[in-house]
């Protein structure tokens, strides 16, 4: 089968490692000049590093093994842990931590060079219903007998197949970063609840930290500049239990990055025809649950899985089994991303406040980890 995958993000080099692995014929149709080499670090859970296992993807020394998730609150109070080695015990894959473009690298590690075509947005595209050809913006046409369109939240496959509908400003915004901080990282995720909302600290590998911070930021508000956005924290979190004010302190405003949320209402149909969507195309979502990646990776395994022995002729029902067997995870996780913790407001005051946090303490000790599992069975469609 010709298989077009447009777009060379996570999701799309997925696609492209997955495919020429099962024996097709793969182009990779990628806006940018080259491989994407910004952004910070992801998590990736039991269900996504399952799927990189599937992949044959090499991940020994990439990021950060997590142990556990400590939450704690504003204070410093531990209030709960969940046990991560425990659950890669039980899902047979471990939660792994690492820069974006490091991931990146592992699954375009062996991938011939010729499958790619850089500076090649898709402008357009045709099914007459025995093949699908796709126009770029460099004046080429590229012909498949399958088109997945993994280009983003911007999706040009989108619009082509359901014209404009841009993903919504979900009313947040993370700063966060990459850095080296003055104490050892560790192997456990912190996160810290109060009513000003949540700071996450997840170690990366190589003595690297992932630091972030979810606030709200309207549509339309004027975005702060990292200087003054920096002072502004450091004022905001300067009570907060350690190493919280610490990692601020040691901060410039070039370690700050701003990443406003958008959402994306994953539609009845994920595809029309030969043409089908995964990852951020189809369901963007905010990053509160860490699981916009490992949804991406989820969609290239059951789209595999789908497709295996299908006819190239009449790839309709395989399509239609994909998008069944992925809405209801991935709708799951965007919701839960949506509302997963409260960035300020009378839910954060009451939900997240010191005397709520004292509280929760008083829970059983496998309770956070009894609720993660159940959280990413609910999410995965293939654990």
């Amino acid at each position: 089968m010709r298989v077009l995958i447009a777009g060379a993000g996570l999701a799309g080099v997925a696609a492209a490692r997955g495919f020429l692995a099962a024996g097709h014929e793969v182009t990779v149709l990628e806006r940018s000049p080259a491989l994407r080499e910004t952004g910070c670090a992801i998590m990736i859970w039991h269900n996504g590093t399952t799927v990189l296992d599937d992949l044959g993807v090499r991940m020994d020394g990439a990021g950060q093994r997590l142990e556990a998730i400590e939450v704690r609150s504003s204070r410093g109070r531990r209030v709960m842990v969940m046990d991560l080695e425990r659950l890669a015990a039980e899902f047979g894959a471990p939660v792994v931590s690492l820069p974006r473009r490091l991931l990146l690298d592992r699954l375009a590690e062996g991938l011939p060079e010729h499958i790619y075509r850089f500076g090649a947005r898709v402008t357009g595209l045709h099914d007459d219903g025995r093949t699908v050809r796709v126009r770029t913006e460099d004046g080429k046409e590229h012909t498949g007998d399958l088109l997945i369109g993994a280009d983003g939240v911007n999706s040009q496959v989108r619009t082509a197949l359901f014209g404009a509908q841009p993903a919504r400003p979900t009313g947040t915004a993370t700063w966060q970063g990459l850095v080296r901080p003055p104490f050892d990282p560790g192997r456990r995720a912190l996160i810290f609840l109060g009513p000003h909302g949540d700071f996450g600290m997840n170690p990366s590998g190589d003595g690297t930290l992932q630091w972030l911070i979810d606030f709200r930021l309207r549509p339309g508000e004027a975005r702060p500049s990292p200087d003054v956005a920096l002072a502004a924290l450091r004022r905001r979190y300067a009570s907060w239990g350690s190493p919280v004010p610490e990692l601020l302190d040691a901060l410039s405003d070039k370690d700050l990055e701003l990443f406003p949320h958008r959402r994306h209402r994953a539609p009845l149909r994920w595809g029309r025809g030969r043409t089908v969507m995964i990852g951020d195309a189809v369901h963007a979502m905010p990053p509160m649950l860490a699981q916009g990646a490992g949804q991406g990776l989820e969609d290239v395994a059951a789209l595999l899985r789908a497709l295996a022995g299908a006819r190239s002729s009449d790839p309709a029902a395989a399509l239609a089994a994909y998008e069944r067997s992925r809405r209801r995870p991935a709708l799951l996780a965007s919701l839960l991303a949506t509302q997963a913790v409260a960035t300020g407001g009378p839910r954060a005051a009451l939900t997240q406040s010191e005397w709520a946090m004292r509280g929760a303490v008083a829970m059983p000790a496998g309770l956070g980890t009894w609720m993660l599992r159940g959280l990413i069975r609910g999410v995965s469609s293939r654990l």
